[in-house]
């Protein structure tokens, strides 16, 4: 029998090359791998995605929610900062003695002992006003934590009940002018007086005032001052004293004096102010001494030996308000999407024909491009709260309370309060441009939002130290692997990084995996919906980022401590790039851990859109590093943008079931955008022109 052979007559191989030239483009084979599945049944469960964004303190976050609908604890748009300022100090008397507050105080005192649930109940206050969630914030999360965390039974049985009840409003007084983030080096002192058995405080010089501290202006008869402790001419470090500094008339007691911030860019429903002590004088009893105590004599003592080691633990303890500006980052850009999208679904611009109705602005890419990411991003960074938000209820309440918990609790807050508010600055403001004309509207709250996130990058920890805090702490765990490795190991660790280092130069890895994709889009597009591909590309770009800061950095250890510094310096920009690349791999874990435990099939196939629209659309942002360092082929890189194309026009459907979700009340966004007006305008411009058309009213255009 004989065998078939292939036509190769000229006539068939020019049928063949026309073919190959009506091929379809990149974007049209993605379109038809689309096309290929059967996303016409897909349902997004709204009530399932509601349950899993209210995360584990659903209960409280509903309670919160439906409290603060009230109109008292509402800001106000265009009032003057004394009038907030009163508004906002009325609605925190009401809030005091709630469930959610009380939440925080440990049931030894009365409370509910959850400082989850509190943390958790405190983010929601955002929707009311972020003065009011800062103000409650500093009473509470700052002043009233400093002494819970850092003081004794003593100093709880003394103030606790009335600092919760707010008989006693407070300030956190730890920043100073002259040194911001770099609190080890603070300029006030506590000198202890042994014949006196007090501690003086005092402010050296104009620098060393403490500032920006909310209800330092006005309201605050108390404040938890961070100095260095001085006995016996020895320095302790930084210490926590807590000292009264208004009487009850509001007047500054001796010694102390004070100023007002002024109006701010946002929050001025919070009295901000700065401090500054002469020579004033506290019991010795006012040290909040779990960390380091002082004996009558002058005698110091700690659990803890290292000076350096106390220091961080200290500040380790108040890493609640990391913790919860995260969470009300989050809540907050939702709120914005919310209100944008919303809008965007009713909102109509221009007529693709003449004739035809005008779209809608959710039907045009460019505008599902700017949101539907926005999207993607919070809700990874909402997922990876909750994990965060976990991890510090199991330390604080003494389930998992070790050095390396609180370590990892440390960096990882760090990580995603950075992050997250800088999602929620660039967020909000991509809301307000994608509003036009009617975002810019106090009315519509998202310039509001925007103004009082704008703080939230540099309090409770500047931005960029806080990534550079994660990028010692990568660096260091690197350090270790490398430190664990025999002599045979590194050798092959050495041999496979310089083998490494050449494919990448040599741009082997790109062309390896143009092999694998035979220029085939759709190979490119299967690559990149695997989730092993975008965890492989998100890790080896904090692995690859550490590792060539490290090398780069070897043996600057062993100079002096200039060289040391210069060397870091140097690599900086690098470190705090990995550290951002850090918190966004984290995110997408936190991601992916959650949609693996969705089972309903629609909501499983939405989510699994938007963790994947959330991990392209980090890796398109970077997307020049891949392909400079030789991560990713031209090809695959091509596609990245088609495919996130691709993704936002098949959430179209979908996304405002997930904006339903969020499960915003119209009492909670109070905005006017939102509210369904605009559809009602749209529709009364429609039947208008209808009627016109019907009545033959409606004049010939001058082009027909």
């Amino acid at each position: 029998m004989a065998t078939s052979q292939p036509n190769t007559s000229p006539r068939n191989r020019l049928s063949r090359r026309a073919a190959k030239s009506q091929a379809p483009t990149d974007a049209q084979s993605v379109d038809q791998e689309f096309a290929a599945e059967s996303h016409d049944q897909v349902h997004l469960d709204t009530s399932l995605l509601r349950e899993m964004l209210l995360g584990s303190y659903a209960e409280e976050r509903t309670e919160s929610r439906e409290l603060i609908k009230d109109p008292q604890f509402h800001h106000v748009p265009g009032r003057t900062k004394e009038e907030q300022r009163e508004r906002t100090f009325e609605a925190l008397k009401q809030l005091a003695g709630s469930d959610a507050v009380m939440a925080g105080l440990p049931t030894t005192q009365g409370g509910g002992g959850q400082p989850g649930a509190y943390v958790a109940s405190f983010e929601e206050f955002v929707l009311a006003d972020a003065s009011l969630q800062i103000k409650a914030g500093v009473q509470w999360g700052l002043f009233g934590s400093a002494v819970l965390n850092l003081g004794t039974e003593t100093h709880h049985n003394k103030w606790l009940a009335d600092i919760w009840s707010l008989r006693i409003p407070g300030s956190f007084a730890m920043t100073e002018i002259g040194h911001g983030s770099d609190v080890a080096s603070i300029a006030t002192t506590a000198t202890y007086d042994p014949a006196t058995e007090e501690f003086e405080i005092h402010t050296p010089f104009r620098a060393a005032w403490k500032d920006y501290l909310g209800n330092a202006a006005v309201h605050a008869r108390a404040a938890v001052v961070f100095a260095q402790l001085i006995t016996g001419g020895v320095n302790h470090g930084v210490h926590a004293l807590y000292v009264p500094i208004r009487d009850e008339n509001g007047e500054f007691l001796p010694g102390i004096a004070g100023e007002d911030d002024g109006y701010k860019g946002g929050l001025n429903g919070v009295d901000n102010g700065r401090l500054c002590f002469t020579h004033v004088r506290v019991p010795r009893e006012n040290l909040l001494d779990r960390y380091g105590h002082v004996e009558p004599d002058g005698t110091y003592s700690s659990p803890i030996s290292s000076p350096g080691r106390r220091f961080f633990t200290m500040l380790g303890t108040l890493v609640q308000g990391r913790v919860s500006l995260d969470g009300s980052a989050v809540v907050a850009t939702r709120a914005g999407l919310a209100i944008a999208l919303t809008y965007a679904n009713e909102r109509r611009q221009f007529a693709p024909v003449p004739g035809q109705p005008e779209r809608v602005l959710l039907d045009y890419t460019r505008h599902r491009r700017r949101l539907f990411p926005y999207v993607a991003r919070v809700l990874a960074a909402g997922f990876a709260h909750e994990e965060l938000l976990v991890a510090y209820d199991d330390v604080f309440s003494g389930r998992a309370d070790n050095d390396d918990a609180r370590q990892d609790l440390e960096t990882l807050a760090a990580a995603m309060k950075a992050t997250s508010t800088r999602l929620a600055l660039d967020s909000l403001q991509e809301c307000r441009e994608a509003c036009g004309g009617a975002g810019f509207l106090s009315a519509n709250r998202i310039t509001d939002l925007r103004h009082d996130m704008d703080v939230y990058a540099t309090f409770e920890g500047d931005n960029t130290v806080l990534m550079q805090l994660v990028a010692k702490r990568l660096l260091g765990d690197h350090a270790k692997e490398f430190a664990r490795m025999d002599v045979g190991v590194m050798a092959r660790w050495v041999a496979d990084r310089a083998a490494e280092t050449a494919v990448n130069r040599s741009g082997l890895r790109g062309l390896s995996q143009v092999f694998r994709d035979s220029a085939d889009p759709r190979r490119s597009v299967n690559a990149l919906r695997d989730p092993e591909t975008q965890r492989t590309l998100l890790t080896d770009r904090v692995r690859s980022m550490i590792g060539e800061v490290a090398e780069n950095m070897r043996g600057a250890g062993k100079g002096s401590p200039e060289a040391t510094a210069e060397a870091f310096d140097r690599n900086q920009h690098r470190l705090i790039e990995a550290a951002k690349a850090h918190a966004h791999l984290l995110q997408w874990e936190a991601f992916t851990r959650a949609l693996e435990k969705v089972e309903d099939p629609g909501t499983h196939q939405v989510l699994l859109w938007l963790r994947d629209l959330f991990g392209l659309s980090v890796i398109e942002a970077d997307l020049d590093w891949y392909l400079s360092h030789g991560r990713m082929s031209l090809m695959r890189g091509r596609m990245v943008e088609s495919y996130v194309d691709r993704l936002v026009t098949r959430l179209r459907p979908h996304i405002m079931d997930v904006v339903e979700a969020f499960d915003f009340a119209p009492e909670h966004l109070r905005a006017e955008i939102a509210t369904g007006a605009e559809a009602k305008r749209q529709q009364e411009a429609a039947d208008w022109v209808a009627a016109e058309r019907a009545a033959g009213r409606w004049p010939r255009s001058e082009k027909a």
